[in-house]
């Protein structure tokens, strides 16, 4: 990729050496630097990834989770404007502007629609692609026609967040994780997706599968990547809010792709 490998990992010890720690990365850390865009679902923000990232990045990797617009610290920018087209155009710009190649793309719930999208656009530069519980679209599909007849009746301009408690996130970081959720724009949900399946031509797939958290469409994303033998797959037995929960069982997942 095109962040070296002396850049990736001097920045993370110059970090370390800055609060008097010292980190050794993994020997395998040392030979792969990758870079790892994590983009994060409805309502919620990049904050969410942090456990995940520190990890990654103590590992000799570059991360990045921004934050999509109108949601989190980008919350001020929620209007009727927004859409699913300008969220995936979010991460599109992410890795343009910062030259990031050779990247493992992971897409949290309804992230799965930004990164699906974002293949379409960007897939040489995608080395790996992660569905992480996630929404996993075929060619002319919102998210809402994923979810079928069980889709909400949405308001008209921003859907409120479902309580963590919903999420099945753990009982010690509930508070924490309903305090920072925003509302969605809803044309995030309800516009279509074209693609032409270029995410399919990426190299190596991940599906990971929360079981603690009910979704009839996670389940039908699983089987279908379980079909694929161009697919490989793994659930993980925690609530959805998966870098939550077990951030060092996901971590070590995602760090197998580099």
């Amino acid at each position: 990729m095109r962040i070296s490998r002396r850049h990736v990992l001097g920045g993370a010890l110059a970090a370390a050496a800055t609060a008097g720690l010292t980190i050794a990365p993994p020997a395998g850390a040392r030979s792969k630097p990758r870079a790892f865009v994590l983009v994060h679902g409805a309502w919620h923000g990049g904050w969410c990834w942090r456990r995940v990232a520190d990890r990654l990045t103590a590992r000799g990797h570059y991360v990045t989770a921004p934050t999509l617009t109108g949601v989190g610290e980008r919350s001020h920018l929620a209007s009727d404007a927004v859409d699913l087209t300008m969220q995936v155009t979010d991460i599109v710009n992410e890795i343009k502007w910062k030259d990031l190649d050779n990247i493992v793309l992971v897409g949290h719930s309804y992230g799965g629609m930004v990164i699906s999208g974002v293949a379409e656009q960007l897939q040489p530069r995608i080395a790996a692609i992660v569905y992480l519980d996630a929404f996993l679209p075929q060619d002319g599909q919102s998210l809402s026609d994923l979810l079928g007849p069980n889709a909400p009746h949405w308001p008209e301009h921003l859907a409120p967040p479902i309580p963590a408690e919903a999420f099945k996130v753990n009982e010690r970081d509930r508070a924490w994780v309903n305090a920072k959720m925003t509302p969605h724009p809803v044309k995030c949900f309800t516009e279509r997706l074209q693609l032409t399946g270029a995410y399919q031509k990426i190299a190596k797939k991940l599906y990971i599968r929360a079981l603690a958290f009910d979704n009839p469409p996670f389940d039908v994303a699983l089987a279908r990547c379980k079909a694929d033998t161009s697919w490989q797959t793994f659930t993980m037995q925690c609530g959805h809010d998966v870098m939550v929960d077990l951030p060092a069982q996901l971590t070590s997942q995602l760090a197998k792709l580099a």
